[in-house]
């Protein structure tokens, strides 16, 4: 009995993920163990990985297995997406950065961080909006 083409390319999957993170072939390679090369055949779609190499691929991405599957959606990302639909443009942009350089940050400086901005949001008020105010010089 031939066996089903997968409805998933993995692959894909893989780069989108790794993409969206800021994260290189070789960022993946150094957290997994496993070679640039043989991340590139899975990438390419010449490779099909194991699920305990997905695994720590995932890992390695900080995101859940579940994540590669399409339609494996879980209460936690429909609460996570109910949140984001709170928040404004310009907290996702700033959200969105944090993410980009926290990827690199361990978990003592993430902590750390975290106790900055908890501390400047109580002792700081935020600004109120300012109004731009055009002068004319009279000469």
């Amino acid at each position: 009995m031939p066996k089903e083409k997968p409805k998933v390319n993995i692959g894909e999957v893989i780069r989108s993920y790794r993409g969206q993170r800021g994260l290189s072939q070789g960022d993946i390679e150094r957290r997994t163990g496993l070679l640039r090369c043989y991340l590139s055949r899975v990438e390419n779609g010449h490779t099909v990985p194991s699920l305990e190499t997905l695994a720590k691929i995932a890992e390695a991405m900080e995101i859940a297995l579940a994540d590669f599957f399409p339609g494996a959606e879980t209460s936690r990302d429909r609460d996570t997406q109910k949140m984001l639909g709170e928040l404004s443009e310009d907290e996702i942009r700033f959200l969105s950065e944090i993410k980009k350089y926290s990827t690199t940050l361990s978990d003592g400086d993430k902590r750390l961080v975290l106790a900055m901005i908890r501390k400047m949001a109580a002792v700081i008020p935020p600004p109120p909006p300012r109004k731009i105010v055009q002068r004319r010089s009279v000469y």
